[in-house]
């Protein structure tokens, strides 16, 4: 038998290397060389081999590894005895226990799920699976769509909730279920492959669905970036669909693109050509967009990619960003969230070389000893821009050119009604904290079944209703407005671009509250909002995590609650409401129920000294930690004559209690449902008597 391995050919007739090629020694760095163990009696399932070495290089051979850069961590070593992230998986959904061990807790992250547990539950552990879809630009099908809402009821705890990274998470699924549930996904045209673990997450694009050259290209690019990055080896398929491929033709461009080995980044003959059988340090995200259009928060990405149109509104090519990323960990100063920064532009045929010859560079150079600083954004802070756009020049085989100068970036929330561009409209929808449940999903589900809608889940925990006839507008506003699903004008601004993550009961890392909590904290900034002044259509970007792994971005916000213990948080100022600057701690350990007293002289002091129209965010930057944390610690309290706003709106305790009741069912203080009514008839009678 001859096997060829990189640039090395094996000779051996007792060698069997097809299904394993590319396993490399355990005390050998994944670097530019890989080392595989052979010998008559390999068992891919072990560490064990004998002495053997053959290099494999598929890359640049680099200087030999000291002994401190070989150390792995032990998910590296699960990867590489996994058979291209099967095993011990395989053997372990076929047992009866409720839950599953190590290793394959950590590859079926790759198959898009988490093992969880109830913490909420005393005694005993209940164990279940969280599914993440995978959905470039959020799109979801009619039948997907149906297909998940029915996967809700049938297998999971009656929710469907939507992530930051425009996809689905389907909570509680029990591991006798894990198979039928995943198997449906994949029938009716949907896929987990790939949403979690060491590899590509979801391509992000904007979610608004514009006929637009600028908007359908992006999208399209996205798409692209998706396919290529996909895992090639099968192991998805064969686990959960016994083998059988629901894969849909890719564009030829993609498939060149994956195969070209020009600048040596393909393992040649490896069943993953791009990922090996290692795949990458830690998970890796990407987004696209067009400019102005900062809905996909791109900067917190590890590549961000731009649409550059000329005069006439078509592409030419993409200004690429690197190196952002939100985790950190709590009193680790060496870990850090980080915004991407510019790496330069590309014309648009060379995007999929460029993004490809990015994540190789990671994949070559990235730490595999300590998770903790396996991202890109890492690498990059080390080695500095500089060389890192040197490295990955050699793997796309051309110089970058400058980036092309981009109009100023906003957040859009697309919700409400607009025009597609093509004679059909689309509805946004405030979904709070992306929990769709109730009333609300039933609805949702009888309005996108009668009428066939498509929809798409934005970035923002939000939902998109595509393709609507002009017709079907009032009869779908009636509908969804009957169960709460709102337009925007009747949501309290500040929901509107909070977000939160799933935190509590079953998130292993969570600390303390987020998605549970934030309906509360949301009410109390609007109540010191009103105590100290601010009208009600002013806001601030609020988001609320309950650990330090960022993923609602809450290094983003303008005010970011990250939970750093029991009932307790980190306070970080000075987002923008573009997402265009990172926050930082202003307060460590700020009890849930003393928030007030740090909220109460920062919103005051906003409200008395802030420039016109400057954002919370902005002032914060402006006036600096240091003075903010005097106003804080010298807080009397609100003079009286600074609720100019305020009104004392209940004389009665009856007539406080039906209007709190009413005003429960939208998720509202009685004071912010008495405002709003009192705002609507006056701009009605306004409206009566200008007619």
């Amino acid at each position: 038998m001859s096997a060829s391995i990189g640039a090395v050919v094996v000779k051996d007739p007792s060698l069997h290397l097809k299904p394993f090629t590319g396993f490399r020694n355990n005390n050998t760095p994944y670097s530019s060389t890989y080392s595989l163990l052979l010998d008559k009696r390999i068992n891919p399932f072990t560490s064990s081999a004998s002495p053997a070495s053959i290099r494999a290089v598929s890359t640049p051979v680099k200087k030999e590894a000291s002994a401190a850069e070989t150390k792995r961590s032990k998910v590296e070593i699960f990867k590489e005895q996994s058979n291209y992230i099967r095993y011990p998986l395989n053997e372990e959904l076929l047992t009866d226990a409720p839950n599953i061990n190590e290793a394959a807790t950590q590859l079926i992250k790759f198959h898009g799920s988490y093992q969880q547990y109830d913490r909420d539950e005393r005694g005993g552990r209940s164990y279940s699976f969280m599914l993440r879809t995978k959905n470039p630009c959020g799109k979801v099908s009619n039948q997907l769509y149906l297909a998940m809402d029915d996967l809700a009821d049938q297998f999971g705890i009656g929710t469907l909730r939507l992530t930051t990274r425009q996809t689905f998470q389907l909570h509680g699924v029990i591991k006798k279920n894990l198979k039928t549930v995943m198997s449906t996904i994949i029938k009716n045209m949907g896929s987990t492959l790939g949403a979690c673990g060491d590899l590509n997450r979801n391509v992000l694009a904007p979610a608004a669905p514009y006929v637009r050259k600028d908007y359908l290209f992006a999208q399209e690019t996205a798409d692209n970036i998706a396919a290529l990055l996909t895992p090639q080896s099968g192991f998805y398929y064969d686990m959960w669909v016994d083998g059988e491929q629901f894969m849909t033709a890719e564009p030829p461009e993609v498939v060149k693109a994956r195969n070209d080995n020009s600048h040596g980044t393909n393992f040649p003959d490896s069943a993953e050509p791009i990922y090996g059988t290692q795949f990458l340090p830690r998970k890796f995200k990407i987004a696209v967009t067009v400019p102005t259009d900062n809905s996909v928060d791109l900067f917190t990405n590890d590549i961000g990619v731009v649409v550059v149109t000329d005069d006439n509104g078509d592409p030419q090519g993409f200004n690429i960003y690197v190196g952002g990323g939100m985790g950190r960990t709590h009193r680790v100063e060496t870990t850090f969230p980080r915004l991407a920064e510019p790496l330069g532009y590309v014309p648009k045929e060379d995007i999929l070389y460029a993004v490809k010859a990015i994540v190789v560079t990671q994949r070559e150079n990235g730490r595999r000893d300590d998770r903790r600083y396996s991202r890109m954004k890492y690498l990059i802070d080390s080695w500095g821009i500089e060389k890192f756009r040197s490295v990955v020049e050699q793997y796309y085989g051309k110089k970058f050119e400058s980036p092309r100068e981009l109009p100023e970036w906003e957040f859009k929330s697309y919700l409400g009604w607009d025009e597609q561009g093509d004679g059909r409209l689309f509805c946004g929808l405030h979904v709070d904290s992306g929990r769709v449940k109730g009333v609300a999903k039933k609805t949702l589900r009888e309005v996108i079944e009668k009428y066939n809608l498509n929809v798409r889940i934005t970035p923002n925990q939000n939902i998109v209703l595509c393709d609507i006839r002009p017709s079907w507008k009032r009869p779908i506003t009636v509908a969804l407005a009957q169960s709460g699903l709102l337009p925007p004008t009747y949501v309290d601004p500040l929901n509107i671009t909070a977000m939160a993550c799933p935190a509590l009961p079953l998130c292993p890392l969570a600390i303390t509250e987020a998605e549970r909590g934030i309906p509360d904290l949301l009410k109390r900034v609007r109540s010191v909002f009103e105590k100290v002044g601010l009208p009600y259509n002013e806001s601030i970007v609020v988001r609320v995590t309950g650990c330090p792994n960022g993923c609602a971005r809450p290094y983003m916000a303008e005010l970011g609650l990250v939970g750093d213990g029991p009932n307790s948080y980190q306070i970080w100022l000075g987002g923008t409401p573009a997402q265009t600057s990172l926050a930082r701690t202003f307060m460590n350990k700020v009890k849930i129920q003393d928030l007030e007293k740090v909220f109460e002289p920062l919103f005051y002091s906003w409200r008395l000294k802030r420039k016109s129209k400057e954002s919370f965010g902005d002032f914060t930057n402006r006036v600096g930690f240091e003075k903010l944390e005097e106003i804080v610690g010298k807080w009397e309290g609100v003079p009286k004559s600074s609720s100019r706003y305020y009104l004392k709106l209940f004389t009665d305790k009856e007539t406080y209690e039906a209007v709190d009741a009413l005003a429960r069912v939208e998720n509202k203080s009685a004071h912010q449902l008495a405002i709003e009514v009192i705002r609507n008839y006056a701009a009605s009678q306004q409206n009566g008597k200008s007619q």
